[in-house]
């Protein structure tokens, strides 16, 4: 449940990403998009999927990690399949209690390692984002993609998949936003055009988000 507490939380967090990286001033409106289109999602009951290549394969499962388990919050299970589990296995509930976290839905699309090099050996590389996106996305699901050119053919590809399956896609580019753009219900655009350069600023921005995130579904009551 939203509070007042919980707005605060994720303000500040924004505040301090302006204030370490003034630079980024300049996408702080599309960041906002984007968390809200976020919250959206994991309001409706929908999942996030991620995608990049190299050192933006690298930030998606980054990003998975930080979603899927407590980033800078403690964060509570569902009391209800607590107590489920008690009522299941009660010798060990308690573990369960103890060990488990609340988590937000986020699916690395690079992580399977098996199925993406069949499919770019068998298939075709530049669609394994793509199929992806269609085997597992669902209606009002959001495809998060990281390219720093934005001109990634399979990312792109992905999204053409996505908005054709009424998925949601949020996009990080560099200053350009390339062909992805026109693709991107919103796209935060880097000041930056070199790969590092743009991969050094998407790490405060991704980081950013996901403790905006944990502030409004964990924060407050929810957090210990």
């Amino acid at each position: 449940m939203m509070t007042s507490s919980n707005q605060k939380a994720y303000r500040a967090i924004l505040d301090t990403l302006l204030a370490r990286y003034p630079e980024l001033k300049c996408v702080q409106e599309d960041i906002l998009t984007a968390y809200d289109l976020l919250c959206d999602c994991f309001r409706g009951g929908n999942k996030v999927l991620i995608c990049g290549n190299g050192g933006s394969a690298a930030d998606a499962g980054h990003i998975v990690g930080e979603l899927m388990k407590s980033f800078t919050l403690r964060r509570k299970m569902d009391p209800a399949i607590y107590r489920r589990l008690e009522a299941l296995v009660p010798e060990t509930a308690e573990g369960f209690g103890r060990y488990i976290e609340g988590a937000l839905p986020a699916v690395d699309l690079t992580g399977s390692g098996a199925f993406s090099t069949a499919f770019q050996n068998d298939v075709s590389g530049e669609y394994v984002f793509a199929q992806q996106v269609y085997g597992l996305a669902k209606e009002h699901d959001t495809l998060w993609c990281l390219s720093t050119s934005g001109n990634s053919t399979n990312v792109i590809l992905a999204a053409q998949m996505a908005k054709a399956k009424d998925v949601t896609v949020i996009g990080m580019t560099g200053g350009g936003g390339g062909e992805l753009l026109r693709w991107c219900d919103v796209c935060i655009r880097v000041p930056a055009e070199e790969t590092y350069r743009v991969q050094e600023f998407h790490l405060p921005v991704y980081h950013a988000l996901c403790a905006m995130l944990e502030a409004v579904f964990f924060g407050g009551e929810n957090s210990q």
